[in-house]
């Protein structure tokens, strides 16, 4: 079986990443610039006509959507235990990946990309404003559901590499996030994994070769 992931640095792509690393799985990557539109090029909307990564392809065969991706990476290597194995905290795990994907992942788009939600000039700053609000009040749920707990289930999930993406980009748009000390110490627990050393490796590698690129 031939895995390729289309990957960008930065983007919510590095959670298949860093599942595929925790399965032990041989994949390629293929690396997409996102700042210089290569998700728009001709050669990539015919993988992914939604324009977007993370996509992994399988054979040829294209799947799309991260928590779709991320399911079947946890189907497909059940000796990885990504997902909980008891059927009521299975759909409780997909539960929350959709959780990250429809709750927190707009609100992080909504920092990043304010023109997308206002194209009112001078709108940019409210928009951001009322996104980081909301975006707190989701860490805040996160951060009680890690209280006294190592991972969101009994051990390491897809969950916890998916929340560890949402968390670490809320980061980067500066706002104080160290008040939420249990969701700190889940960033620091993923932070400490082999995968997620790797991935940071890797990232930093394709940061490189994007600033060298022409």
């Amino acid at each position: 079986m031939k895995l390729t992931l289309a990957y960008c640095p930065v983007a919510c792509s590095l959670v298949p990443y860093i599942l595929l690393t925790e399965a032990g799985a041989a994949f390629d990557t293929l690396p997409i610039n996102l700042g210089k539109n290569e998700h728009n090029s001709p050669e990539y909307l015919r993988i992914n006509p939604k324009a977007k990564v993370p996509t992994l392809i399988i054979d040829g065969d294209p799947l799309t959507e991260n928590v779709a991706i991320q399911i079947w990476i946890a189907r497909q290597f059940p000796q990885a235990q990504l997902l909980p194995q008891d059927p009521m905290a299975y759909v409780k795990a997909i539960s929350m990946m959709a959780w990250c994907s429809s709750g927190i992942h707009p609100k992080l788009t909504q920092q990043a990309r304010p023109e997308r939600y206002c194209a009112l000039d001078g709108s940019a700053e409210s928009v951001q404003a009322l996104g980081s609000h909301s975006l707190f009040e989701l860490f805040e749920i996160a951060d009680q559901m890690l209280a006294g707990r190592e991972w969101f289930f009994d051990h390491f999930t897809c969950v916890d590499a998916y929340f560890y993406w949402c968390f670490r980009r809320g980061s980067m748009f500066k706002p104080d996030v160290s008040v939420f000390k249990n969701c700190m110490a889940h960033l620091q627990r993923m932070q400490a994994r082999p995968s997620v050393q790797k991935l940071l490796a890797y990232e930093a590698q394709v940061q490189a070769d994007f600033a060298k690129a022409p």
